[in-house]
């Protein structure tokens, strides 16, 4: 009975927790504070146990699964293509430029050595989706701005992800060259597209010709097909979320038995894992330390640079041939929100146990959580002043 009333606590915990975030997601819709930005700055302010870096690592793998998936499936193959050259250089060009500029950023003014700085540079470098999705889901954009802005955050997310275990392998391997961080992004990129399109495939086939004897066993069917194309892209060395990325982009656009209850049953699973994972990598930091230790301020300098000088110039060359309006390209530099998955890339600098793993931790902590309260906070301003129409801002 102890061990039962024990666990009791833990399940009125969760739940409980649960259903604030829940209501939190209510206050969101009044005020412009994104649900992220809350989850995030709240878990890292409560006075709770510190959950192992290893276990929430995982979590934030799982989350990013689900939610990668119901982006592709939300964006859809067909408005995909309709913007697909911009997704791709902004995604893979653009990130890796800001991780470029960053990097140098972290060596000249934190005095971070190039490796490290690196590290640092491929973990800020990649707009998350969670955020992306959540703010752009409650108030889309018309036109191809939303459509570009999502697919980035859909798309650099694995390019972001391979150039860190690129660089980790840099920094972890006696005789690790730039040509090796090279070679590993590649393999990386080209292996996760390739099971990500066959996979894609098969799955397409066997989802139009085997049926089911129930309807709420369709839904689990795509989960489990999205799980299974994950794990065959990381075990044969690619990226599984970029695999994971492009089976939720063809399933967008595909007529199946019962698309609305699978599309339905994925959003609301995405919702939860982005709670689930900004809570976890809340409760990893410890806010007085950040204070303490001056890194907030090392994390407010990195957050300002980015968001006002890296970013813009990573992807001034990449906007400026695209036929849109100046306000809805200055919207797209401004909109590279930060979130879970950079916290999520510290975390495997932590793991792989390299040279000041945990201040580069602490200082993305920071940066991510300037980027969800101020940035996230002022995209339908920001939207309504550059003309960018945006729905629930007066337009």
């Amino acid at each position: 009975m102890a061990e039962l009333s024990e666990f009791g606590a833990y399940v009125v915990v969760v739940s409980g927790g649960a259903l604030l975030a829940l209501l939190a997601r209510k206050f969101t819709e009044r005020y412009p504070i994104p649900a992220p930005a809350l989850f995030l700055v709240v878990a890292a302010a409560a006075p709770v146990v510190v959950p192992n870096i290893r276990t929430v690592e995982r979590i934030g793998v799982v989350a990013l699964i689900v939610i990668l998936f119901d982006g592709g499936m939300h964006i859809g193959w067909r408005r995909f293509r309709r913007a697909a050259l911009p997704i791709a250089s902004l995604g893979i060009l653009g990130t890796l430029a800001t991780a470029g500029l960053m990097a140098a950023c972290a060596h000249y003014l934190l005095d971070f050595d190039w490796t490290t700085a690196g590290i640092l540079g491929a973990a800020l470098a990649p707009t998350d989706p969670a955020v992306m999705f959540s703010i752009l889901g409650d108030k889309p954009i018309r036109g191809r701005t939303g459509t570009i802005l999502e697919g980035e955050a859909g798309v650099n997310d694995p390019v972001g992800i391979a150039l860190m275990i690129g660089m980790l392998e840099f920094a972890t391997t006696d005789g690790g060259s730039l040509w090796g961080v090279v070679r590993e992004f590649a393999l990386q990129m080209s292996i996760g597209l390739a099971v990500g399109l066959a996979g894609t495939a098969l799955l397409v086939v066997f989802m139009r010709r085997v049926h089911l004897p129930s309807e709420g066993l369709y839904p689990l069917r795509t989960l489990a097909a999205a799980g299974l194309i994950y794990g065959l892209a990381s075990v044969a060395h690619g990226s599984g979320f970029l695999a994971v990325f492009i089976a939720g982009l063809a399933l967008g656009d595909l007529d199946v038995p019962y698309k609305r209850q699978i599309r339905r049953f994925h959003t609301a699973l995405a919702s939860l894992a982005e709670i689930v994972v900004f809570v976890a990598l809340g409760l990893t930091v410890n806010v007085a330390q950040l204070f303490d230790e001056g890194i907030w301020l090392d994390g407010l300098l990195l957050a300002a640079l980015l968001a006002f000088v890296a970013r813009p110039l990573g992807l001034a060359p990449l906007l400026v041939p695209l036929k849109l309006r100046i306000g809805e390209k200055l919207f797209i530099a401004w909109g590279g929100l930060k979130g879970a998955v950079p916290i999520l890339l510290a975390a495997f600098a932590i793991l792989a146990e390299v040279d000041d793993a945990r201040r580069v931790y602490e200082i993305v902590f920071v940066v991510v959580a300037f980027s969800v309260v101020v940035q996230g906070a002022s995209v339908p301003y920001v939207a309504s002043r550059l003309g960018v129409p945006m729905r629930g801002i007066g337009r």
